[in-house]
């Protein structure tokens, strides 16, 4: 009588490669102690705690906008990704950079604005490996900012423009140039639900009148100054919704972040 062996095999899914290119919101990921420890866990953790076969490489780069990302982009050690995302326009928006248009883009007119930044920026990630996903995500819609590390660096929400330019242009570029290049976007700027109404729940100010603090909800602040050298810091735990400090999400936001990728990188 013959034996019949069965062979027994372990399949394990393929690992996948993912570079983030980013600014603060993706460098926090794995810094999280500059948050003043108010965030647990950044998009990137969240979205490989999803998708387990993918590992990422963190190329956020702390306060840089798309312009210095292409200027440097030869030295920040890139190397060949199965996937890459692209977080990147609202240090730009808010440096007053020039946003440029799509001519800008599809002429490679370099890094002079921000739209021939993210040029530059796809251009060295096709070299790198030319079958490589690219996806392109908006900037988020942000309240008033103020850094929990240092209270005089703050700016005002996306409410306002900057310098002429509103932050949902810099939004329109990155789809506009997603929709001539057919890349995917992911439109946290318009689709995430973030607007500078819940970005936190509240801003603690003095009341100009009375000189006592309130809570402020959004738009109600706007117009009340702060002066970070004797106000308190305007963002208590209490006020955290989607980001702990009006611009940076928070456990809340990076968790929103996180599942609007994950089915576009489940793609791949």
């Amino acid at each position: 009588m013959g034996v019949v062996l069965f062979g027994v095999t372990s399949f394990r899914p393929e690992t996948c490669t993912w570079t983030a290119i980013g600014d603060s919101i993706t460098y926090l990921n794995d810094h999280l102690d500059e948050t003043g420890h108010r965030v647990t866990k950044g998009y990137l953790t969240a979205v490989v705690e999803q998708l387990p076969a993918i590992q990422y490489i963190n190329q956020g780069h702390n306060g840089w906008t798309a312009v210095q990302i292409a200027k440097e982009i030869d030295k920040l050690g890139l190397t060949s990704s199965d996937v890459y995302t692209i977080l990147l326009g609202t240090n730009d928006w808010w440096a007053g950079l020039p946003l440029g248009t799509l001519n800008d883009y599809k002429n490679g007119t370099s890094t002079g604005t921000t739209c021939g930044a993210f040029r530059v920026i796809i251009d060295k990630i096709r070299a790198l490996n030319p079958h490589a996903k690219i996806i392109l995500i908006t900037p988020l819609q942000r309240g008033d900012f103020v850094y929990i590390a240092d209270h005089r660096n703050h700016a005002t929400g996306s409410y306002q423009a900057k310098n002429g330019q509103l932050l949902s242009q810099f939004a329109d570029a990155v789809k506009e140039i997603g929709a001539y290049e057919h890349l995917t976007v992911v439109d946290l700027y318009y689709k995430s639900g973030i607007t500078p109404a819940n970005v936190v729940n509240f801003k603690y100010m003095k009341n100009p009148a009375t000189g006592q603090y309130e809570r402020y909800s959004f738009p109600a602040y706007q117009g009340i100054p702060y002066n970070p050298d004797t106000d308190e810091y305007p963002y208590p735990v209490a006020a955290i919704n989607y980001t702990y400090d009006g611009l940076h999400p928070s456990d809340k936001g990076n968790k929103k972040i996180a599942d609007m990728l994950v089915p576009q990188l489940k793609q791949h």
